[in-house]
């Protein structure tokens, strides 16, 4: 069945780029880190392409090992913590979203219900929270405990966690400010609950000390190709950021959640899968693959070398570069993102060099590469789109703000010529952008059911 919808179009945001090397690139701000000049003109650029949203991923420590390959990559040295630079952008900006990262292994319901409700007021209902179990060690030797709990306990934990902030922003009805100030009653007494929540992980009693949100509560976001993680999308998420790596996996992928829906009661509308995209455009081929080319050659083998061995938790040095890799050094098992552990796994297995290695995990380790022209983008994009792989994609763009600006100088104009992208925002909301509803209170279903 035809498409009625459009793309929905997301930038992600590491300072510099999606590229390790990207801060040694004169289409980057290197002293964009702690400058939110920097940041403000990456949205703007997005919001005059009309695009749908900013996305902060976020670790909250920094990383640690090597600190000869860590003095060349900046990337989680040196960063604003996403909630504050998204509430700030959001006060030089009208209309694009921000989606900000938050972990639920590192910090408690209450504390994420106030600060997501907040951004969204100052925003004007704008902001998402993507809820991640955080996945490397370095963070949780920064909160009181030795690297990482096993993967099933962080999903225990973080499925109680949403669901509590869920009902901390069912705090407020949505008509419960009464704001009389003839009777001086502020609010109805009815219509604000305590939640006296006592589970396993937490035990938080509310109310939330802050009213509904302009859009009933924040846009949840998600990633994770785990089984629990397909599973705790299907009931919770808005937006889902896929790994798959080819059209096929992807396709598989949004069928099984979207599948999944149902039994919780929800429209597949009201979920967007958007895979990540590491976009080089040009206005020829050849310029298009000079862009990648210029990259991999500012990246120092030893920045690629120890993302590598981050990721997966192996011992890498004294291999050789240009031989294949030493699969006795490859692990059972994925500790982080079980999707990009497999795509890595059948690279190699193909005969790919070290080096070849490191430089593919750099270029596509959250998502597809795409180099080409205008053309070409647009196709790539409209088969994922119209098959339904996807509803959109997040724009891993290599450089910022001048692969950002690329993409929405060039094919931008070649997906609206083709009715795949908006000319104008249709609401003034995140869910008005993304065409998701908005979610009514529990009490609210409650009545209903009653």
């Amino acid at each position: 069945m035809p498409r009625s919808d459009q793309l929905k179009l997301g930038t992600f945001v590491y300072t510099f780029g999606f590229h390790p090397a990207a801060w040694l690139h004169p289409g980057s701000d290197v002293r964009g880190a702690n400058d939110l000049g920097h940041l403000t003109r990456c949205a703007k650029v997005s919001e005059a392409a009309k695009l749908d949203f900013m996305f902060f991923a976020d670790s909250p420590a920094s990383a640690v090992g090597e600190a000869g390959a860590l003095a060349r990559n900046p990337t989680k040295m040196n960063r604003f913590e996403p909630i504050t630079a998204i509430t700030a952008l959001s006060q030089h900006t009208d209309r694009i979203g921000f989606v900000a990262t938050a972990s639920t292994s590192y910090y408690e319901p209450y504390n994420i219900a106030r600060l997501f409700a907040s951004a969204d007021h100052l925003s004007r209902g704008r902001i998402a929270w993507n809820v991640v179990t955080s996945d490397h060690d370095e963070t949780g030797y920064n909160y009181n405990r030795e690297g990482l709990a096993p993967h099933a306990e962080r999903y225990e934990r973080g499925e109680e966690f949403l669901d509590t902030v869920f009902g901390l922003w069912d705090s407020f009805e949505d008509d419960a400010l009464l704001l009389d100030r003839e009777s001086g009653v502020y609010h109805d007494k009815d219509k604000l609950h305590t939640l006296d929540h006592k589970g396993k992980h937490f035990q938080v009693r509310g109310p939330l000390n802050i009213a509904r949100t302009p859009q009933g509560r924040p846009v949840i976001a998600q990633a994770g190709g785990s089984e629990q993680g397909m599973e705790l999308a299907a009931r919770t998420a808005e937006m889902v950021f896929s790994l798959a790596s080819n059209i096929e996996k992807n396709r598989a992928f949004y069928a099984n959640v979207k599948g999944r829906m149902a039994a919780y009661g929800r429209d597949p509308d009201d979920l967007k899968i958007l895979p990540g995209l590491v976009i080089n455009v040009g206005e020829t081929r050849e310029e298009a693959e000079a862009k990648a080319e210029e990259l991999v050659r500012l990246m120092h083998p030893d920045v690629g070398l120890l993302m590598l061995q981050e990721f997966l938790e192996t011992d890498l040095h004294g291999a050789d570069l240009d031989k294949p890799f030493p699969m006795d050094r490859m692990p059972a098992s994925a500790k982080g993102s079980k999707a990009m552990f497999e795509e890595l796994k059948e690279f190699v297995t193909k005969g790919h060099t070290m080096r070849e290695l490191i430089t593919h995990y750099a270029r596509r380790h959250t998502g597809n590469g795409l180099t080409g022209t205008p053309a070409e983008v647009a196709d790539f994009m409209q088969e994922w789109f119209e098959t339904r792989a996807a509803d959109g994609f997040i724009l891993m763009c290599p450089t910022l703000p001048s692969s950002l600006e690329d993409f929405t100088r060039l094919v931008v104009p070649e997906l609206r010529r083709r009715g795949l992208f908006r000319e104008e925002y249709e609401g003034t909301t995140l869910r008005a952008h993304l065409g998701l509803s908005t979610p009514p209170t529990r009490h609210a279903r409650a009545r209903g059911r009653a």
